[in-house]
C-alpha cells in the first residue's frame, strides 16, 4: 500500500509513500498465543516505552493477502473495530478518525476517539512529541489547542494529517496494550479514495521509535505470505522455526548520520547483484550502494507490492529478460503503457491460455542471503487490461527513476513463500525460501 520511500524533487527531499494498490482484500487478524506484560523490566529492544512489557510467546497473527497486508484489531474503551496495512516501511501507525456520527451510528471505517473513554491526545510540549518525531517526513507542530500536530505526504499526492494520540490496542480478548501512540488523523486526501476507504489506517513496523513494534517491544517479528492461495501468517516475537528450515541473515545497514536522501529507521540491507536464471548481471558495484547523500539504499518493505530498481540496473535487467523470454512470450508493443507508471515491459498472453510458459528466474543477491523470484511471481496479471484476445501481463520488477525514487525497494509481491524474520535485537534479516501454506499450518493457523 503505502511506504516510505526517498525521492528526489526540485524543493527540499523529502520521505514519500508509495501508493501502488489498485484494490484490497479484507484480512483477518487471530491472536493465538497470549503476549505477557511485566512492569518491572522493559525489553532491551523497546526504545521509548509508554508500558514496558517483556513478550514471554510469540503471537501468530493470520492475514489474507493481495496486493496488501491488512491486518484487523480493536482499539479503545469500548473496542473499536479497526483494519491496518502492515508496512515495514512507515513509523508511525495511523488512524483515520471521525468525531462525528451519521444518524446516531458510528462510521465503521473510521476511528471514533470521542466514543473511547482511554483516548490521551499527546500535548507538543511533551517529550513525545518533542524528542521521539525525529525521523517523521516533516517534523511535528502544535496545532491551535497546543497538542502535537503530525503532517504526512504522499508521492501519489495523497496527503493525512491530525494528531499525536495514545489509546488502548487489544490484540485479543484478554490482551491490551496500553497507552499506544499512533495518529489520529482527520484529514485525509486520497488519489484513490474508493480503495484507500476499505481499511481504517496503516500498521507502521519499521525501526523507528514510534513504530508499533519498537512500543511494543518485540524482539523480532516474522511473516510469510502464501503464493498460492494468498493467506499469510504474521508473527510478533521471538520463535523458534529452526524445523521450518535454516534461516540466511544479511544485515541491517546503518548509517548514523543524517542523509537528504537516507531513511535511518527503514529495514536496508545491501542488494550485492541481480541474476537471470543463474547468470550474474554485469552491474558495477559502485550503483548498488548509497552515495553520498544517502540516494540508492535498499529497502524491505511489506507495504510496497512490486520490487523498484535504479534506472541503470533496471535497464540491465530488462534487457537480460527481455533476451531470455524472445520467442516465448510476445511483447506488447505499445510505448505509451506502462504500468503504475515504472513498469514498462509487458506482454499479450491469449486469453484461453491457463498457464504461462517456463519463465526466467530472477535473483536478488544480498550479503549472505538471496530472494529468487521465479514462476508466475516474475510477472503480474495487469486487472482489467485487455488487449483485443490478449490479457496483459507485466513485468513484476520496475524502474525506480519513474517515480523519482531515490532508492531500491523490494516489494511483498517477492517476498510470497519466503519466510520473513526481521531481528530488531541483532540487527538483520533473515530468508528462507518455504511453503508459506504448510508453515501456517504447521503454527496451527487455518484459513
Amino acid at each position: 500500500m503505502k511506504s516510505f520511500v526517498i525521492f528526489k524533487s526540485n524543493s527540499n527531499p523529502f520521505l514519500k509513500i508509495l501508493s501502488l494498490s489498485s484494490f484490497y482484500l479484507q484480512v483477518f487478524l487471530f491472536l493465538l498465543i497470549y503476549v505477557h506484560f511485566s512492569f518491572s523490566c522493559p525489553p532491551k529492544t523497546l526504545i521509548f516505552p509508554l508500558k514496558t512489557q517483556i513478550l514471554r510467546s510469540p503471537s501468530k497473527l493470520q492475514f489474507h493477502h493481495n496486493v496488501s497486508l491488512i491486518v484487523s484489531l480493536t482499539v479503545g474503551t469500548p473496542p473499536q473495530n479497526v483494519s491496518m496495512v502492515l508496512d515495514t516501511g512507515s513509523e508511525l501507525s495511523w488512524l483515520h478518525c471521525n468525531q462525528t456520527t451519521q444518524n446516531n451510528q458510528p462510521d465503521p471505517t473510521k476511528f471514533n476517539p470521542i466514543q473511547s473513554s482511554s483516548y490521551k491526545p499527546i500535548p507538543c510540549s511533551s517529550p513525545t512529541c518533542i524528542n521521539q518525531t525525529q525521523d517523521f517526513p516533516i517534523p511535528a507542530s502544535c496545532d491551535s489547542d497546543n497538542l502535537c500536530h503530525a503532517t504526512l505526504s504522499y508521492a501519489d499526492a495523497s496527503s493525512s494529517e491530525g494528531n499525536l494520540a495514545s489509546d488502548i490496542f487489544h490484540l485479543g480478548s484478554s490482551d491490551n496494550i496500553s497507552g499506544l501512540v499512533f495518529g489520529c488523523m482527520d484529514s485525509i486526501f486520497s488519489s484513490n479514495s474508493a480503495e484507500d476507504s476499505k481499511t481504517t489506517g496503516l500498521m507502521g513496523m519499521n525501526r523507528g521509535s514510534l513504530s508499533l513494534v519498537s512500543q511494543m517491544g518485540f524482539p523480532k517479528f516474522s511473516y510469510c505470505i502464501s503464493g498460492s492461495d494468498f493467506s499469510g501468517l504474521l508473527l510478533l516475537g521471538d520463535s523458534n522455526v529452526t524445523w521450518l528450515m535454516p534461516l540466511n541473515y544479511t544485515p541491517l545497514i546503518q548509517i548514523s548520520e543524517p542523509l537528504p536522501y537516507f531513511d535511518r529507521v527503514a529495514y536496508t540491507v545491501q542488494l550485492e547483484g541481480i541474476k537471470v536464471s543463474g547468470k550474474l548481471l554485469p552491474i558495477p558495484k559502485s550503483v548498488l550502494v548509497p552515495d553520498h547523500t544517502g540516494a540508492g539504499q535498499t529497502m524491505v518493505d511489506s507495504g510496497t507490492q512490486f520490487t523498484f530498481l535504479l534506472g541503470p540496473v533496471y535497464n540491465v535487467l530488462r534487457t537480460e529478460f527481455l533476451n531470455q523470454t524472445g520467442g516465448v512470450l510476445r511483447v506488447l508493443e505499445d510505448p505509451n503503457f506502462v504500468f503504475q507508471g515504472a513498469m514498462d515491459l509487458c506482454y499479450r498472453v491469449p486469453l484461453g491460455q491457463n498457464n504461462l510458459p517456463n519463465l526466467p528466474s530472477v535473483s536478488l543477491v544480498f550479503t549472505g542471503a538471496e530472494m529468487v523470484v521465479s514462476g508466475d511471481r516474475v510477472l503480474y496479471q495487469v486487472p482489467g487490461e485487455v488487449r483485443a484476445n490478449d490479457s496483459v501481463w507485466c513485468f513484476s520488477f520496475g524502474n525506480s527513476d519513474l517515480l523519482g525514487v531515490e532508492a531500491y525497494v523490494i516489494g511483498h509481491h517477492h517476498q510470497q513463500n519466503v519466510w520473513m524474520e526481521f531481528d530488531l535485537e541483532k540487527s538483520r534479516i533473515g530468508l528462507a525460501q518455504v511453503r508459506c501454506d504448510l508453515a501456517r499450518q504447521r503454527f496451527g493457523v487455518g484459513n
